[in-house]
């Protein structure tokens, strides 16, 4: 069996169903990584589910194997843990399990950072807005707390949740509004009859709030391919919505042989 290489050193309940997990390699380094890139995380199939999973959807044969899921990295490479925002799957393999965590615990975690859901090959004069889902905001915030607001042009975080307490890392990123000017942060909840204390911001979805000309009133131009990339992460509809409606304007998605203005990353 993989020996569990890593320990949890903090855990934040964001909500009923989503935690803030800080996890510290024992032993090692965990290399530098550029912000938006992502880690396996890993526990064996005898480990116990939290208790309010439901029954599993594909219980594992072997007790002793690994796991393994992907998860975006939200910490800044500079930082001495590695940090998740993650969300329970009621029936998942692994998410039950990360929620019966506790500080203390060991983790199986990956050696290194992947992926190229990054800044590094936007120019640095270009606008970035940064449209999320749910957990999808975690790349956001390590690209954040690592360059991305010593980059010339203007970034704006648009990020969607059913409901006020599913919008992690919310009072982080007003701070970074009221700080900077070229930073905006758009929330919306789709759910606002629950809110206990009311909710006097968006109610819309992420696409019926693009196709108001939110980059126009926020900056007061119209964003085009020529000076602006977004970034998806998230709701796979959420996606193809906007990729549908960003091609009207003339943005294409980024592929390695094409490159476009729509760089991508699904759950």
């Amino acid at each position: 069996m993989n020996e569990l290489n890593s320990v949890v050193t903090q855990i934040l309940q964001v909500s009923p169903i989503m935690k803030i997990i800080r996890i510290k390699p024992v032993g090692w380094e965990f290399p530098s990584f550029e912000g938006g890139q992502f880690v396996a995380l890993a526990l064996p199939g005898s480990a116990s589910r939290c208790d309010t999973a439901t029954e599993e959807f594909d219980p594992p044969q072997d007790q002793d194997k690994l796991i393994k899921r992907a998860y975006s990295i939200a910490s800044t490479s500079t930082a001495e843990y590695v940090e998740f925002y993650i969300t329970l799957v009621h029936s998942g393999a692994l998410t039950p399990r990360i929620f019966n965590l506790n500080i203390g615990d060991k983790v199986w975690m990956g050696k290194k950072g992947v992926g190229m859901f990054t800044l590094n090959e936007v120019d640095s004069k270009k606008n970035i807005i940064l449209i999320a889902t749910g957990t999808g905001v975690a790349p956001y915030m390590s690209m954040l707390r690592s360059e991305a607001l010593k980059r010339e042009g203007r970034i704006m975080i648009v990020h969607g949740a059913a409901n006020s307490w599913d919008l992690g890392y919310s009072s982080e990123l007003q701070l970074l509004e009221s700080m900077f000017d070229k930073f905006v942060y758009h929330p919306t909840i789709t759910d606002p009859d629950k809110e206990p204390a009311g909710w006097s911001g968006d109610v819309r979805f992420i696409g019926d709030i693009w196709a108001d000309d939110l980059g126009e009133k926020k900056w007061g131009f119209k964003p085009s391919p020529e000076n602006t990339e977004f970034f998806l992460c998230g709701n796979p509809r959420m996606i193809n919505g906007m990729v549908e409606m960003l091609a009207e304007d003339g943005f294409k998605e980024h592929k390695k042989k094409s490159p476009g203005e729509i760089h991508v990353e699904e759950f």
